[in-house]
């Protein structure tokens, strides 16, 4: 078997090599309980020996760049890659903060720039590439609306079947993308928790394709080129401080698990401290990062997208974060839309909530004054906040009409 990658189980760390489609360690998977995290979730790892023999330096990028990454990527051809342009979202630079300079260097990672205006499509690309590979024609997920609009993009574009399961409280905005793209969209009575698990019975009813984040290990894959970008966005450096919203804790592995495939091809020496953002009322991550046993408590946040009673990818999370000395902090709900404000009033980028969670956080460790000067922060944005206007719209006064009338307007403007 030409097999240019593998898998290895997060849990028991045993190696497994297979061109079947595979989801979970089989033999972890036995011991998972409901309301529990995934016991054996997969991760794939490459032959980082031979991809570091065919590159010098810094210059991965000028070898795998214009293949999509494609050495460290699951798929064999870029041709099942859909043609919409995923990746290389902007970065910004910002120095200064509400008219007042920042002591430390900040930026800002925009990934709402990606076709259906959030990080996810980094995902669904790739697991949608595997799919078109393997002669698959449709595709379930559950998600609160990001993955699911993002899927059902990424569907449109390869002319794949999208099948999206969502909680009934999901935003009506991310609704509205799921049926444009055509998608069949599902709404359930319950949570996420609840629509991620029928996802998951009805592939193990029907053998449908599952693109659940932390139960489908290409999800991770296709994030963490992220890091591959801000690697090269910066020169090959690497910020000090990378803050990230949390939810099931797929997005954060990805971005360590890029950041250490550059350390295995010795193009980086050392992993940035990576923060893990939480909202205060959806903490079941880094609530139970220091616990023997896992408890969780039920959601409550405006931030829907991070909003996660039982933090799927947790085990891997955690893991990361013991062994790179990560770091973790909650913010509250108002914290979250002022900060979301504040993006937009400073730098022009509007962010949903969940994303700018991530802002929330560095802001709260710069008033702690838990950020060193001069150091270099990056930011992850992860998604628009056009995805959810109902969110924000009691935090906002809108003007009343004037009548159509110079003079008027004048006055208006104290001109």
């Amino acid at each position: 078997m030409n097999q240019k990658f593998r898998y290895q189980c997060v849990t028991c760390e045993k190696e497994i090599v297979t061109d079947e489609i595979i989801y979970l360690c089989p033999d972890c998977e036995r011991k998972n309980k409901p309301g529990e995290p995934l016991r054996g979730v997969l991760k794939v790892i490459y032959d980082y020996d031979m991809i570091s023999d065919d590159i010098s330096g810094d210059s991965l990028f000028s070898v795998i760049k214009d293949d999509s990454y494609l050495d460290l990527l699951p798929i064999e051809q870029s041709d099942t890659i859909p043609g919409l342009r995923i990746g290389h979202t902007p970065m910004y630079e910002v120095d200064t903060f509400e008219g007042k300079p920042l002591s430390a260097a900040l930026y800002i990672k925009n990934d709402a720039r990606n076709p259906t205006l959030s990080l996810k499509d980094r995902a669904s690309v790739i697991v949608s590439a595997f799919a078109q590979q393997k002669g698959i024609d449709t595709i379930v997920t559950a998600s609160t609306g990001n993955a699911g609009s993002s899927m059902a993009g990424i569907c449109a574009a390869q002319g794949q079947k999208a099948i999206v399961i969502v909680p009934e409280n999901a935003p009506f905005e991310k609704l509205t993308q799921i049926a444009m793209y055509g998608a069949t969209l599902i709404p359930v009575k319950g949570t996420y928790d609840d629509a991620f698990d029928l996802s998951v019975e009805l592939t193990k009813k029907t053998g449908i394709y599952n693109r659940n984040t932390a139960y489908n290990p290409f999800t991770i894959e296709g994030k963490k080129i992220a890091a591959f970008e801000i690697y090269d966005d910066l020169l090959g450096e690497i910020p000090d401080n990378i803050f990230i919203p949390v939810g099931d804790g797929v997005i954060i592995s990805a971005i360590y698990k890029g950041f250490e495939e550059l350390m295995k091809l010795h193009l980086t020496k050392s992993m940035p401290t990576i923060v893990a953002v939480q909202a205060e009322g959806s903490p079941n991550l880094v609530d139970n990062l220091d616990r023997e046993v896992f408890k969780s408590v039920k959601s409550k946040t405006i931030a829907d997208s991070i909003s996660v009673d039982v933090p799927r990818n947790f085990h891997m999370t955690a893991k990361y974060m013991k062994s790179y000395h990560g770091k973790a902090i909650k913010v509250s709900d108002d914290e979250i839309i002022q900060a979301s404000l504040q993006l937009g009033r400073n730098t022009g980028i509007f962010a949903e909530p969940s994303a700018a969670a991530a802002l929330a956080g560095f802001l709260k460790m710069h008033r702690m004054n838990k950020i060193e000067e001069k150091s270099v922060n990056l930011v992850m944005i992860t998604g628009s906040g056009m995805k959810d206007m109902a969110a924000i719209k009691n935090y906002l006064s809108l003007p009343k009409p004037i009548p159509n009338d110079l003079d008027k307007l004048l006055r208006y403007l104290d001109l």
